[in-house]
């Protein structure tokens, strides 16, 4: 029997290659079978590696690439920023290469839920010569005409010859064609390091609104204690002096290690909701969850419900890849009342689930807050199964 380097074919393989992509992204997505009321998961992944366009990995020329070998690998394809844009919704996916570095790419839909198409790269230039990565990127339209982009800009740490010690910064871009980005000035802050920021879509008392993550080190979140707000006049100079506490991270609850703020916040008749990842600590590793909770509309810095527990936790083929155990949001959508909520799956690929903003709103307001102890949750537990009880004579 030969083997795949005998009587090679060049134009077969390019053939064979181009024939499976194009299979793969008219692929149709369906949602699963089970639900739990709040939300719908859907089967497919909606971006992988494999999506990622044959041209921007292969030199297709057969002079310099004679035996078809991928030149510019992708690892993954993971954690989108999201946004409605001409009748489009848009990924702005975090694409890592092989060598680690990622980078953005655009990717559009009719639907939402597949037939997603890389269109183009995101580029824009690099705030200073020391930033090494960015990824994790957030879009908000905002009330000033402009989509912005936050998202993480990391360094290496050259306080220490630890080789993963690493600085995390808040870079900044705008656009208002999702084509050309122009590059501010990183977010400033009193904290050591900053990411998971999102930018709040509106003018809150003539100022921009960052919900912001302050914390110690690049992992560890030290004295950072969890989700805050801050505001700044000027968006070209973008300097928060204060940082206030909003969403605190609490013991034993999903939110013990870490919390951090997800998706641009939704706006409803009865408040501003968030969809946000919270972490703990766990034998097995660090364990990420996307949870909600809704913060005023005359407020937005104060919060006003907050369901107990996760909303969405990795199960099945979502524990499986680079990092386990992890689901990570950082872009949903609102299209015709559907609500969509894109989540990369253990830092490996992108999946949707799909809710109703009615729906969504009832479960914020509606699902019971965590009790913080064993015995407030077994109550109302308790309580619960009694009033079913009756129901059910």
């Amino acid at each position: 029997m030969k083997g795949f380097f005998e009587g090679f074919d060049f134009e077969k393989e390019l053939s064979l290659k181009l024939k499976a992509q194009k299979k793969l992204l008219a692929a149709k997505n369906s949602p699963t079978a089970d639900n739990n009321g709040q939300y719908q998961r859907w089967v497919n992944p909606v971006l992988t590696a494999a999506h990622f366009p044959l041209e921007w990995r292969y030199d297709l020329d057969r002079k310099t690439n004679p035996f078809f070998m991928e030149r510019l690998g992708i690892n993954a394809v993971f954690n989108s920023g999201a946004i409605f844009f001409n009748d489009k919704v848009m990924l702005v996916a975090r694409v890592e290469s092989v060598d680690r570095k990622s980078f953005f790419a655009v990717a559009e839909s009719d639907n939402g839920v597949d037939n997603f198409r890389f269109t183009r790269l995101v580029d824009f230039h690099a705030c200073d010569g020391e930033e090494t990565n960015i990824y994790d990127i957030r879009l908000t339209l905002h009330q000033d005409g402009w989509i912005y982009g936050l998202f993480c800009s990391e360094s290496k740490d050259k306080t220490t010859s630890d080789m993963s010690a690493a600085v995390a910064k808040a870079g900044l871009v705008r656009t208002k064609d999702m084509t050309n980005f122009e590059r501010l000035p990183n977010l400033t802050t009193k904290s050591p390091q900053q990411r998971n920021v999102v930018l709040h879509p509106e003018f809150v008392d003539g100022k921009y609104m960052f919900y912001t993550r302050p914390q110690d080190g690049f992992i560890e979140a030290g004295s950072g204690g969890g989700i805050c707000t801050g505001f700044c006049s000027d968006i070209n100079n973008p300097v928060i002096a204060e940082e206030k506490l909003l969403d605190p991270r609490i013991y034993h609850t999903i939110t013990e290690g870490k919390n951090g703020a997800g998706a641009v916040p939704i706006k409803t008749e009865r408040g501003w909701i968030h969809i946000a990842h919270g972490v703990r600590n766990t034998a097995a590793g660090l364990r990420y969850v996307i949870y909600v909770f809704v913060t005023g509309l005359e407020n937005p810095a104060k919060v006003i419900a907050s369901p107990g527990g996760y909303f969405i936790a990795p199960e099945g083929t979502e524990r499986v890849g680079d990092v386990s155990n992890v689901v990570f949001t950082n872009g949903a959508i609102v299209k015709d009342g559907r609500v969509y909520i894109y989540y990369g799956g253990s830092d490996t690929r992108l999946y949707v689930a799909t809710t109703t903003l009615e729906r969504l709103v009832d479960y914020a307001f509606n699902t019971p807050a965590d009790g913080l102890i064993s015995a407030k949750n077994m109550q109302e537990r308790k309580n619960l199964a009694e009033k079913n009880k009756k129901l059910m004579r």
